[in-house]
């Protein structure tokens, strides 16, 4: 099935969200109770809510929200080489970077034919971006806005999703991928563990849009070697 994707149709992307509130205790009143509420089964003598919030406030739409969203396109050189190009939307204020990002879908991937493609997305990404913008008061674009389609219409794929084989057993990480597809990657001062501290403590964000990034250019490299092509050159990537 691979084989017949037009690469020139597809947007591969990867996000990076921060909780609302660094804190536990800084949200108000009604938002913690709402929160221990949402995962009251998970609390425990060794979980407080607020460990849960550490671990789950940037994970949950609700209680969190997107601070960077990389884009990256295959693109075919004059001289026939696969190239990468690169773009990213990060801003303190979420509505900003989700409008950006929605006019660029509605501008220029706004058809059957034009796919979005992440690695965990159908799970995390695609459904995170909708939450938040609808919480923004953003239009869904087309190629986001799933409902009533039959699951052949919808225009995702999804790396994890490809790699299980209808195996539902087992999440298996983009570094791992890259790790047995002998894509090398370099080598990050941060995890995704560490995003919300550098958010919020050393107010980075410049930092965690390259972190993002790497993450798309890994995301295309194990998508091409699934779909039995050669990987781009480092030297190929190129950043906007």
């Amino acid at each position: 099935m691979l084989e017949k994707v037009n690469l020139d149709k597809v947007l591969f992307l990867d996000i990076e969200t921060a909780p609302q509130t660094y804190l536990f205790q800084d949200l108000d009143e009604t938002k913690r109770s709402l929160f221990e509420a949402k995962t009251r089964f998970m609390q425990n003598d060794e979980k407080s809510f607020e460990m849960l919030y550490g671990e789950r406030g940037s994970i949950y739409a609700e209680f969190g929200k997107i601070i960077c969203i990389s884009v990256g396109i295959i693109h075919q050189s004059a001289v026939g080489e696969k190239q990468i190009r690169m773009k990213s939307y990060y801003h303190d204020d979420e509505e900003t970077l989700l409008r950006q990002f929605a006019k660029l879908l509605d501008e220029r991937y706004n058809t059957p034919y034009h796919i979005l493609c992440g690695h965990n997305a159908k799970e995390f990404d695609f459904p995170y971006i909708c939450r938040r913008m609808l919480v923004n008061g953003i239009k869904l674009p087309a190629t986001l806005d799933i409902a009533g389609k039959k699951p052949w219409e919808i225009p995702h794929l999804d790396t994890m999703e490809l790699w299980k084989f209808g195996d539902f057993k087992a999440y298996t990480s983009l570094p791992l991928l890259c790790n047995i597809f002998n894509i090398p990657t370099p080598k990050d001062d941060i995890s995704g563990a560490d995003v919300a501290r550098v958010y919020y403590e050393e107010n980075d964000l410049e930092r965690i849009k390259i972190y993002c990034e790497k993450d798309v250019v890994a995301l295309i490299q194990v998508f091409l070697r699934m779909k039995g092509d050669a990987l781009v050159d480092e030297g190929n990537v190129q950043y906007s």
